[in-house]
């Protein structure tokens, strides 16, 4: 009698199994991340502008000059107040740069009324619906952002007017 061979090695089957296994798992790692890349831009894209926010609020205090915020079609920008000419006028620092939204970013805006606007020299001219004021106010607003196909990821900043601005993330407990 011949002793037996010690075979080593996988059967057919179980390198089959292991394959389908992994692909199962490569797939849902990819539909995880394509979902969460869209939530991930909305997140860089709200830091970027609260980030641009605070340092033109800090702008207009160093440099005792109004600055605004303009929503435009798909994006916003920065103007400051020429003081000889009583005119807004576009930043002329880079970092300021007008900047636009991917489509799939829904941005609403809700502003006070009934705040006082700073006088211009031309009605024509364009009024910020954000004012940074050199006193370090500003007007109150509240900017929310949210995904066209998931409205409930929604990304907040808002100021009263008086206190700094705050930038809420979705998840965290309203303080309004």
């Amino acid at each position: 009698m011949q002793p037996k061979a010690n075979k080593n090695g996988f059967t057919l089957i179980e390198i089959l199994v292991v394959l389908i296994i992994v692909g199962l798992m490569a797939s849902l790692a990819v539909v995880n991340l394509a979902g969460g890349s869209r939530q991930r831009e909305l997140q860089q894209k709200v830091s970027d502008l609260y980030l641009l926010m605070q340092t033109a609020s800090e702008q207009a205090v160093l440099n005792n000059r109004e600055y605004g915020f303009l929503l435009t079609d798909g994006g916003y920008r920065f103007v400051a107040m020429n003081d000889d000419t009583g005119k807004w006028e576009t930043f002329s620092e880079r970092i300021f740069r007008p900047r636009t939204f991917p489509a799939w970013i829904i941005v609403t805006s809700r502003l006070e009324a009934d705040i006082p606007r700073l006088p211009s020299s031309n009605q024509a001219n364009v009024q910020p619906e954000i004012v940074f004021l050199s006193s370090g106010e500003t007007t109150p607003f509240e900017l929310v952002f949210s995904l066209k196909e998931e409205p409930d990821v929604r990304h907040v900043i808002y100021s009263d007017g008086i206190s700094p601005m705050v930038w809420q993330q979705p998840g965290e407990i309203t303080t309004q």
